[in-house]
């Protein structure tokens, strides 16, 4: 007796009298005329403390993405395994140089980073490359385009490419970016490159957790005073005038003339360090080695007085005190009491039925309470 079930879901043009030979079948809920495709389920290895660790420091790449990744999590438990690979780490850390990178849109920063990085690595240096990409304010989701544009640099053995959403920190650095250059020292980098969203005086936040502060800015685009806020100027190192070819170099040195006249002015961002604007081209490479020369120059002489290693200090300092800030602000909002009345201060508030201030005084009581 011929089964009507399975000569229901043969495909149409099935060989005539064809039997069991014949290979194809199409099995009920898959598309008629085509075979069903079962793809094997892919299991994600679980790692523990130790695995982390000894894989941050073997260099291993995919265990080094998945800490970072860890580090940047919200989740409680994830949290508090981070926190214990840091510490196996830690004495593997600091002999990094750290260096911010930021300027205004459409300067060259990534340009300039890639440039810079493959010259590093071409005289033997390990690079990583700590890019923060704008976060939407409505959705917290960003592009992570850094690989993208920085092609070249990132096929590179000897480079490490982290692209981070900023999703709203000040000076467009994520909360953790001072644990990722922790383990990116422990993977052997020694050269740390962190390249910020560029938004004013808010960089004071990258200025925190870096040893040399770069500015990127541009010529022939107007007054060139007006282009960045001065309290970006003043924290920073050096100023670099990029994209100094073609017919554009003419325009660069008299912009970087500008520019140092300007800083002439202004009390140097590092004491004993004079701070100086330079040009560069990104594209054809001219003025990146003596960037570098510049950079470790600044290192020798802040490092013979001492300031170099102080200012580590005083930026783990800082460092402490920004979490306890952080984590004050996160118990103030997540306690029931202030969760309750929120609503109703604002609608008050709204309605200018109360000052700010009392306002103020009634929610920090209740979360004194």
């Amino acid at each position: 007796m011929e089964d009507k079930t399975e000569k229901k879901y043969r495909p149409d043009w099935h060989p005539e009298n064809a039997g069991d030979e014949f290979a194809v079948r199409v099995v009920k809920g898959s598309e008629p005329g085509k075979p069903e495709i079962i793809k094997p389920e892919i299991k994600r290895r679980h790692y523990e403390i130790d695995d982390y660790a000894e894989g941050v420091l073997r260099n291993d790449r995919t265990i080094l993405a998945r800490t970072i990744t860890l580090i940047e999590s919200n989740s409680s438990k994830h949290q508090a395994i981070a926190e214990e690979v840091l510490k196996r780490i830690l004495p593997f850390t600091g002999k990094s140089l750290r260096i911010g990178i930021t300027g205004v849109p459409g300067a060259g920063k990534s340009t300039l980073i890639e440039a810079l990085g493959l010259y590093l690595i071409k005289n033997g240096h390990k690079v990583a490359v700590l890019a923060v990409d704008p976060s939407s304010s409505v959705t917290k989701g960003s592009i992570l385009g850094d690989k993208t544009r920085m092609e070249k640099l990132s096929r590179e053995q000897n480079c490490f490419i982290r692209p981070s959403p900023s999703s709203g920190t000040l000076g467009g650095v994520t909360k953790k970016s001072r644990e990722t250059i922790l383990v990116c020292e422990a993977a052997g980098f020694d050269v740390i490159l962190i390249e910020t969203v560029g938004v004013g005086q808010s960089e004071i936040t990258v200025r925190s957790m870096v040893d040399f502060f770069l500015l990127v800015m541009i010529a022939g685009a107007g007054d060139e005073l007006q282009g960045i806020k001065k309290g970006v100027i003043e924290i920073a190192d050096a100023l670099l005038v990029n994209k100094a070819d073609g017919e554009n170099k003419k325009k660069a040195e008299i912009a970087r003339a500008e520019y140092s006249n300007a800083l002439h002015y202004l009390q140097p961002a590092t004491p004993g360090w004079k701070s100086l604007a330079h040009t560069c081209s990104a594209v054809t490479g001219e003025g990146i080695p003596e960037i570098w020369e510049m950079i470790n120059k600044f290192k020798e002489i802040t490092s013979e007085s001492g300031f170099f290693e102080m200012r580590r200090k005083q930026q783990s300092l800082q460092w402490t005190f920004d979490m306890i800030e952080e984590e004050l602000k996160d118990s103030f909002y997540k306690h029931p009491k202030i969760i309750k009345i929120l609503p109703e201060i604002k609608e008050k508030l709204l309605q200018e039925k109360i000052l700010p201030t009392t306002a103020a005084d009634e929610l920090l009581n209740l979360f004194k309470e």
